[in-house]
Formats: C-alpha cells, sequence, structure tokens
C-alpha cells in the first residue's frame, strides 16, 4: 500500500528520556496527589449485610459465628434508639433458628420499620456478646451528615 504519509496533529517534540535536551520545553513533572490512606483497624468487629425474608428471618453465619451463637441459643430483642439490640440470654424469647438464622419478630420489625427485602447492617460487639441491627432508617440518619461533610454540601 503506497500513499501520502499524514502529517502528526501534535508536532513531536525530543524527550529528555530519549536522550535529547528539549531545548525551551520545562522538563519539571507536576506529580499527582495522593488521597489520604484511612488508618488500619484495630477493632474486632465483625459486619454483615442482609436481607430480612418475609418471615423476618437474617441470614448472616458470620455474624452469628463470631459471637460463637450456634441454632436453639435463645436471645432478647431490645429496640433503642432505632436500633435492634441482639444479646443471648437463658431467658430470652427469642432463639437463632435451626439453619442458624436470627429472626426478627414481627413487633420489632414493625416498630423499626422493617419491611421484607429490606437489607440490614448487622455489627458484632463481641466483648459485650451483641448484635446491632442497623435498619435502613437508622443507617440514613447516620451517613445523612457524613455524605454531607464529605460532599461539601454537594448532593450530585
Amino acid at each position: 500500500m503506497t500513499g501520502a504519509v499524514i502529517k502528526p496533529v501534535i508536532p513531536a517534540t525530543p524527550s529528555p528520556r530519549d536522550g535529547h535536551a528539549a531545548v525551551g520545553i520545562r522538563t519539571a513533572r507536576r506529580t499527582l496527589p495522593l488521597p489520604a490512606m484511612a488508618a488500619p483497624r484495630t477493632s474486632d468487629v465483625v459486619y454483615g449485610m442482609a436481607a430480612v425474608d418475609c418471615r423476618g428471618r437474617v441470614a448472616d453465619r458470620t455474624v452469628l459465628t463470631a459471637l460463637s451463637w450456634a441454632p436453639g441459643d435463645r436471645l432478647d430483642i431490645r429496640e433503642a434508639h432505632g436500633l435492634l439490640l441482639v444479646r443471648r440470654d437463658d431467658h430470652g424469647v427469642f432463639g437463632v433458628t435451626k439453619q442458624g438464622h436470627l429472626r426478627l419478630p414481627a413487633t420489632v420489625r414493625h416498630r423499626c420499620g422493617l419491611v421484607p427485602g429490606d437489607r440490614v447492617l448487622l455489627v458484632t460487639d463481641s466483648k459485650r456478646g451483641l448484635l446491632i441491627v442497623h435498619p435502613p432508617a437508622a443507617l440514613d440518619d447516620l451517613l445523612a451528615h457524613r455524605h454531607t461533610e464529605v460532599l461539601d454540601g454537594d448532593p450530585a
């Protein structure tokens, strides 16, 4: 194939890396800003996310295992400030199901506005033997300020 050579749109300039000195061209490089790194974790908190099914079951064995909870363990479930606090309690009315799921009672689900399909954040506090369930409304409240802070008030 023969034809005319197309001229480059941007003329080539010699680069100092090629062993040529670029005359009259600034060769100082600008460095890209580095993002601030998050501090390393110092907590043994275990997190999980799970959907609430139509019977109030939440299936995340990782958090239950982190608390050493097993099927048949009795639980006390209480609502506090929009969160659900779950503790193992020998006299508890509720329990871990045979399949190893946490079952949230209807009264507690209604109080927190949980409906089937809602995803909840599960947080373990192993020192207290506590599982904290964060419904979507509680997450909205928790994160709204932080998101505004990070986005500097810019919603988009």
